[in-house]
This record gives structure tokens, C-alpha cells and sequence, in this order.
């Protein structure tokens, strides 16, 4: 079964979930084109480009800064991933761009979302060296003794923890900083750590309310951040050159990828090193 091969609902939709409310994986995974997703997210979707034209570029942007850097720490000798916040495994995640350079590269996958991690399970269940657990963010201690998690990662061996285009998701009353720092605590030194994260730096005379208004009618509230505060996100890491920028300026393909306007992706990310 290919990655990207459509599934009908009752293949991969646990019998409980409430497919009328949308996810915020789902949303994504419509943004970037896929196929996972359901009424409800595509209306929220739907609403957000209606604004905002420019939000599928925004998706894309974010995820060809997740195969930069996922190709940059396999080069870099890292053979773990820890991807929290993955959303749909669909072409192009995690796993495929790490095990096509390095084939024992192992990765687990973890996501609040039942839907996306019952779909995750499906089509990764002929791949030895991956694993989907259902799991909250804010519970890191939950995730690193997760039986999947210890079976898989050896915590005394550099891991990259993956946490891409998510802790907008979190809110300051969560202590983003603290679910950080708890979740990196135990890693091994040459641990790296991941963040892309939206902001409103870049938006001057763009209404962003309507936004956070579509995604608040749908149960969703986005937490936006500023430059600064992402960088606290990374406090007690060496950040790798060229820092925090925008997506489209971290590691480009080629000088020509960037864009004129990166600051148009909304999105700042960075690696960092955990010395």
C-alpha cells in the first residue's frame, strides 16, 4: 500500500472519534494536498485560504524546511527522530527522508490526534524501524517512557526531537518553554532539537484576527509567537547557523529557492545542538 493511496474512512477512523470536529493535523494534512482529512477540517481550511490565499505556500514552505533539516541531522550522523506533533505520515514525512539516506534511521511518530495516529499505524505497520503512540505534547514524561518510545530510541544516544509548525497549538498557561526542557532533559549530549513555529512578526497591516477567529469557531486556538520567544523554546541548546529565520532561509536547496518576501512563510524555524 503506497503512502498517499486513498483509504476509505472506516480503514483508518477508529470508531469513536467525532469526525465532525476538526483537527489541526488534518487541516495540514489538507493544506499540503492530502487526502486525510474530513468535512469538517476542509471547511476550516477552506475559510483560512478563502483570507488567506497564501496558506498552502505557508504549509509547503514549513514542510520542505522539515526535509531540510531531517536531511541536514542525518548528515550530521543522527539515526533517532523523535517527531512529536507529526500530524498524517503522508509522502515526504519523516521516515521516508531519513531511511532513504539512512536506512536504519528509526523514527517514532506521536500526535493527539486518534485519527492521525490510527492512519499513522496503518500504512507504517511493514516499517520495523518506525512507530505511531497517541500522546499529548504537554505530557513529555508520558511520551519518553511510552513502550514504543524505549523500544525503539536508546535515550543514551543522540536523538533529534522533531517539533515542527506544533507549539502554536500550545498555549503560554502550558509553559511551552517547560514542556521543552522536560522533554530534552534526559537526551544524550549531540541531541538536536527542531522547531518551526507561526508568528506574527512578518504580518504588519495583514488582519490576522479573522484567522484565529476561523480556527477559535472550530475549537482550535493558535498561540502566536514572537521571534524572541521562539528562541526561548531553545534555551540550553547551541542553535546551528544561520539561527532562527524563516523557513525558506534556513539550509535553502539553492540561493535562488528563497523568496524576495520569506517572511511570507510565517514561519520561524531552527536546529540546535545539545551540547
Amino acid at each position: 500500500m503506497l503512502p498517499d493511496e486513498p483509504l476509505a474512512p472506516e480503514d483508518w477512523v477508529p470508531s469513536h472519534i467525532d469526525t465532525e470536529r476538526p483537527s489541526p493535523a488534518r487541516i495540514y494534512d489538507y493544506y499540503l494536498g492530502g487526502a486525510h482529512n474530513f468535512a469538517a477540517d476542509r471547511q476550516v481550511a477552506e475559510q483560512m485560504i478563502a483570507a488567506y490565499p497564501d496558506v498552502p505556500l505557508m504549509a509547503r514552505e514549513n514542510r520542505a524546511f522539515l526535509r531540510r533539516a531531517v536531511e541536514f541531522l542525518v548528515d550530521s550522523g543522527v539515526r533517532q527522530f523523535l517527531d512529536i506533533g507529526s500530524g498524517v505520515p503522508t509522502v515526504g514525512h519523516v521516515h521516508e527522508i531519513a531511511q532513504r539516506i539512512a536506512p536504519d534511521s528509526r523514527v517514532v511518530f506521536v500526535d493527539v490526534d486518534p485519527v492521525a495516529v490510527a492512519h499513522s499505524r496503518l500504512i507504517l505497520a511493514d516499517n520495523e524501524r518506525t512507530a505511531a503512540i497517541q500522546e499529548d505534547a504537554r505530557r513529555p514524561e508520558r511520551i519518553l517512557e511510552a513502550p514504543e518510545v524505549r523500544e525503539l530510541l536508546d535515550l543514551e544516544q543522540p536523538i533529534a526531537v522533531l517539533l515542527v509548525a506544533m507549539f502554536q497549538f500550545i498555549s503560554d498557561a502550558d509553559d511551552p518553554a517547560g514542556i521543552v526542557s522536560r522533554l530534552t532533559a534526559p537526551l544524550a549530549a549531540g541531541s538536536h532539537l527542531v522547531i518551526s513555529h507561526l508568528t506574527l512578526d512578518g504580518m504588519k497591516g495583514i488582519d490576522t484576527d479573522t484567522g484565529m477567529d476561523i480556527y477559535r469557531r472550530g475549537g482550535i486556538e493558535i498561540s502566536m509567537r514572537s521571534r524572541d520567544e521562539v528562541a526561548k523554546l531553545f534555551s540550553g541548546f547551541e542553535l546551528v547557523e544561520p539561527g532562527i529565520v524563516w523557513v525558506p532561509q534556513w539550509h535553502p536547496d539553492a540561493p535562488e529557492d528563497v523568496p524576495a518576501n520569506p517572511e511570507a512563510s510565517a514561519f520561524y524555524g531552527g536546529v540546535a545542538r545539545k551540547p
